[in-house]
């Protein structure tokens, strides 16, 4: 049988699809704390985006817990349960290969909070035509 071609945007449109399947997957296995890890249990965990590869072999998943509080912490039980995610998501994809999961922490909002602040700063807004 033929190896199915795929164009560039299918591709990326794939890409993108999987990557969401792989987001909503974590997700509720971390809200159902279907991870038997009490560190998992006692925090919130959002699973902000998950980015592949464009073989579908590896993927960076984002996580922020509730609030911010523990992060590192959180970061580390996501980590040593990897494989049990892993195993997962394989499951209830159904791909060929199972993506490799490496959870990184989302920075995302301490980015946002930092260019509100830099956009409040009354010097900034002076030279916006937006003085107080």
């Amino acid at each position: 049988m033929a190896r199915q071609q795929f164009t560039a945007e299918q591709q990326s449109v794939r890409v993108l699809k999987v990557g969401e399947r792989v987001r909503h997957i974590l997700s509720e296995l971390l809200s159902r704390q279907e991870v038997h890890d009490d560190t998992l249990s006692a925090h919130s965990v959002s699973v902000t985006e998950v980015r592949m590869s464009p073989d579908l072999r590896n993927a960076n998943v984002y996580v922020k817990p509730l609030l911010g509080e523990d992060e590192v912490v959180v970061l580390k039980a996501l980590r040593t349960n990897t494989a049990f995610f892993q195993r997962e998501v394989a499951k209830r994809l159904g791909l060929k290969f199972a993506p490799k999961l490496q959870f990184r922490g989302d920075e995302s909002f301490d980015e946002a909070e930092r260019i509100e602040r830099l956009l409040n700063d009354p010097k900034v807004a002076r030279d916006l035509g937006q003085e107080d």
